[in-house]
């Protein structure tokens, strides 16, 4: 089908993307991890937000806390605000499809909570909605956006912008970046739990 060289180019230009952020953009990375992890500590959780793609992606990374990234650990609260097809129609119907995740973090959202909100363009109304109800409510606010997005990363207290304005790209570094801070997280609480056994053998 002589797709080869399209194959090359999309696999070189991707790997290209993540070495400029591992250059670049661990700080931001690293952040989000840390916020991450002492909302968790905390005994808040995790709400998660996106549209198309972005919303797979929230429940990707939703599952991944509640269930497990690589190693056992105990199963961490995580909701994506995608989910459930009667919530997002009924406010869609009544409230219009821009209130359909600020609705939800106003009836969910605790101070002390976090919501990462994923938005490739940054433009997405709803996205944005959702993070003015988020910031209102207390809760901790995070963007995984493109570069065409910098307005939506001010909105929030954390960000994490991949280089990019392909859609594609920019939703493979958003994985990349959750895997990588599933795999903090995993890291901590193993650990953790691995200390609190051996300090229980040798009481």
């Amino acid at each position: 089908m002589g797709c080869d060289a399209f194959i090359h180019d999309y696999l070189v230009a991707s790997g290209n993307l993540r070495m400029l952020l591992a250059k670049r953009h661990i700080a931001e990375i690293a952040g989000i991890a840390d916020a991450v992890l002492r909302t968790f500590l905390s005994g808040n959780k995790v709400l998660l937000c996106g549209n198309g793609g972005s919303a797979g992606d929230a429940e990707h990374i939703a599952a991944e806390f509640t269930g497990r990234f690589r190693r056992d650990r105990e199963p961490l609260p995580a909701i994506a605000l995608t989910c459930s097809g009667a919530d997002l129609t009924a406010i869609a119907n009544d409230f219009g499809f821009h209130q359909v995740f600020s609705r939800q973090i106003h009836a969910l959202g605790r101070p002390g909570d976090l919501l990462l909100a994923f938005s490739t363009s940054g433009k997405s109304a709803n996205i944005r909605e959702a993070v003015k109800t988020a910031r209102k409510r207390g809760l901790a606010t995070i963007a995984l956006t493109g570069m065409n997005g910098a307005d939506f990363a001010a909105l929030c207290d954390l960000s994490f912008t991949v280089p990019s304005d392909v859609v594609a790209h920019i939703q493979e570094c958003h994985m990349t970046a959750c895997h990588m801070i599933c795999e903090a997280v995993d890291e901590y609480f193993v650990n953790r739990r691995q200390l609190l056994e051996a300090q229980a053998v040798s009481a």
